[in-house]
């Protein structure tokens, strides 16, 4: 009879659960639909005639409405964008999204966001908006509109946003201020550093996109105009920007209209992102508060970016829905305050993987934050050699993927890298941002001493035990020219990284002859490298976890909760075998753990070669910092999760998700919770008896008939 019950009671909580999901998830309003062939600009310089332009139109139930442009990124088309213009349809919004030229079935050359063609594009996509009596207008041949993209389309929308005053919002995510310094990076902060080292691997992934043409035909320059596909041949071939395309990049730039933006501008840039990083989205934004304090400017550095990291996708589209809500439609509020996604330093205690955390400050900081903290780092001078053709190459990161290659990540190559130590850090310290150091670089003696330098530094995190982190793989790459025998001195910008150094840690330096995403010289050179002063500056922002964080998500939460209580509803009436049928083999170690590891699918390594033995009538404690891995160890020993490697027996048996032998153990993990491996009577009585009182006391008969 009790379990009948149960049972109903948990086919309630799923049909409770399936209504509420339902109404939580169902779009406000159904969104009408229908494809378009539109006009955008001209061909090519020497053909007027407009491309083609593949669109796609969203109507919400009430209109008229304003409107949003989507553009997707490069090598997308319109369909990548559809759930989310329904979302923002059913938001109230009219959303044009559309396949840029060169892309889908638009038809035209790829000249990477030119103001002639792509933004012209853009603009003739708001002229067709001007015409529509369901979009809300401003004054005639003005409608009331906003953009949004990420990556290529991110760059449009500021594009778009600084060429044509329309423009009432503006969403951009993980994209470029300058092109040129994107693809051809450069650490030096010196006002007149030469041309940077050309990221090879990514530049030829970008252009790779575009070389084969809609008929799959593959020809020299593919989609590409014929000025970019000879940019592109002259980087990748020699390694140089020739005046051309530097005119050419420097129009595909941001930078070159941020001081037209007025538009309120919302800019988020990924941590894990070695294409476009948030030195990038720094410059956006700093370029567009310094030419308008007035514009309402809000920057977020989320966990995600071109290189994977933390998806936080649903969070960026409601971040950029309420920022359209506020500039569009005027309703609701928003905040300009700074956002930072923290990703690691602390264990989630949903599934014990690195907890991602969304910090705020009340304004943004800059990439060298609001404050530094000075860290001595000491090491002698060390001559490096940079080998021929660059082979073996350091691999810290790789387009698309990161640092989550984990374990593959090469460390320091000895021989190619100079690598300098603080000592053990005294208090906790959490890095927001860019930190600064001053290194010296000279031409060590050598058949053909070089005249100039390529090196990546990168400043990297080292636990007591010699572990060695570097924060999403990211390098900065550092060129230097007229070198000599006499020592160069540079001050170099290292990655903009958000990362936790916990006491006892050591920041570590390391300048390095060799990364295998970049262009490399072919010719062997030694160089001898020095610190400046060994002065390390560090950013420090003061932040504070967000209060409502997670609120547009609530219902998130409140389903997942009521999954939960299904599970542990379900769970609780399947049939027990509740005594151990093996016996007890090993009576005298209750529990053993050998060689112990858990590694998450994003690459982080939790608990790493563990063992150790609990004797009969002893207590053992595990101590160490957040992130140390104690809470993940003790979920693997109650078969909460499962390891990666090595082996626990509990008085002999092996343990595992619903091992029998777990019925012999209690368990409080974080926080009080059921234990799935005990019928729910059991729960109870270990709960009453936790607390020191006895079983003839707690009238569980009573209390349950």
């Amino acid at each position: 009879m009790g379990r009948t019950v149960v049972r109903a009671l948990a086919t309630t909580v799923l049909a409770v659960a399936a209504l509420a999901l339902t109404a939580l998830t169902a779009p406000a309003a159904h969104a009408e639909s229908s494809s378009l062939r539109l006009p955008g600009g001209p061909t090519s310089a020497s053909d007027a005639r407009p491309v083609n332009l593949d669109a796609t139109l969203y109507l919400p139930s009430s209109t008229p409405a304003p409107a949003v442009i989507l553009a997707h990124g490069f090598g997308g088309s319109k369909e990548d964008l559809d759930e989310r213009a329904a979302d923002l349809s059913a938001r109230g919004f009219v959303v044009l999204a559309y396949s840029a030229r060169g892309f889908g079935t638009s038809t035209g050359k790829i000249s990477m966001n030119a103001p002639d063609f792509e933004v012209a594009d853009a603009r003739a996509l708001i002229d067709f908006l001007a015409t529509r009596q369901d979009v809300q207008q401003d004054a005639a041949g003005d409608p009331r509109v906003g953009i949004a993209g990420g990556s290529y389309g991110g760059a449009l929308a500021l594009l778009t946003a600084g060429y044509d005053e329309r423009v009432d919002a503006v969403a951009a995510d993980i994209t470029w201020n300058d092109l040129e310094s994107s693809l051809f990076g450069q650490a030096s902060i010196a006002p007149d550093a030469p041309l940077g080292v050309f990221k090879q691997l990514w530049t030829g992934n970008f252009f790779g996109a575009g070389t084969v043409n809609r008929d799959g035909s593959v020809t020299e320059c593919g989609r590409f105009t014929a000025e970019w596909c000879r940019a592109y041949t002259d980087a990748a071939a020699d390694g140089i920007v020739t005046p051309a395309s530097q005119e050419l990049m420097r129009a595909s730039s941001p930078a070159s209209v941020t001081d037209r933006i007025v538009a309120p501008t919302l800019l988020t840039g990924g941590q894990a992102d070695s294409l476009f990083p948030l030195a990038q989205v720094n410059a956006n934004a700093e370029q567009v508060m310094t030419a308008h304090p007035q514009t309402p400017v809000k920057v977020v550095w989320h966990g995600g970016g071109h290189d994977g990291g933390v998806n936080e996708q649903a969070r960026l589209d409601e971040l950029a829905a309420q920022w359209f809500d506020r500039y569009l439609a005027g309703k609701g509020e928003v905040s300009t305050a700074f956002e930072v996604t923290q990703t690691s330093g602390s264990i989630s205690t949903q599934n014990s993987g690195a907890a991602a955390v969304v910090l705020q400050a009340p304004a943004y900081p800059g990439i060298h934050g609001t404050q530094s903290k000075t860290v001595t780092v000491a090491g002698p001078p060390q001559r490096v050699l940079a080998p021929a053709g660059g082979v073996p190459a350091a691999i810290t990161s790789v387009p698309g993927l990161g640092a989550a290659l984990g374990g593959l990540v090469q460390g320091p190559v000895p021989g190619q890298s100079a690598v300098f130590d603080s000592a053990p850090l005294t208090e906790p310290l959490s890095i927001i941002g860019s930190s600064t150091v001053t290194v010296s670089v000279a031409a060590a003696p050598s058949s053909t001493p070089p005249t100039d330098a390529t090196l990546f530094a990168s400043l990297r995190v080292v636990s007591p035990s010699g572990k060695e982190s570097l924060p999403q793989g990211l390098v900065a790459p550092l060129r230097l020219t007229a070198l000599s025998a006499t020592p160069q001195t540079a001050t170099i910008d290292l990655p903009a990284v958000v990362a936790n150094a916990a006491t006892g840690d050591r920041l570590r330096l390391v300048v390095a002859t060799t990364d295998f995403a970049y262009r490399l010289p072919l010719q062997p050179r030694l160089y001898d490298i020095a610190l400046g002063d060994g002065a390390l500056a560090v950013p420090l922002v003061a932040t504070q976890p967000m209060g409502g964080g997670i609120a547009p998500y609530w219902w998130l939460v409140g389903a997942a909760v009521i999954v939960a209580l299904i599970a542990v509803v379900l769970v609780a009436v399947r049939p027990r075998h509740l005594h151990d049928p093996a016996g007890e083999p090993d009576p005298d170690a209750p529990l053993t753990i050998t060689s112990l590891s858990k590694r998450y699918g994003d690459g982080y390594l939790a608990v790493d070669d563990v063992s150790f033995a609990v004797r009969r009538g002893t207590v053992v404690g595990l101590l160490g910092p957040n992130g140390a891995g104690k809470t993940t160890t003790m979920r693997m020993v109650m078969g909460l999760i499962m390891p990666t490697a090595g082996t626990i027996t509990a008085f002999g048996h092996p343990v595992f998700a619903g091992a029998p032998v777990l019925a012999r153990v209690g368990s409080l993990v974080e926080g009080a919770g059921f234990l799935p491996h005990l019928t729910g009577r059991q729960n109870l009585d270990l709960y009453w008896r936790a607390a020191g009182r006895t079983h003839d006391e707690s009238y569980l008969d009573a209390v349950l008939a």
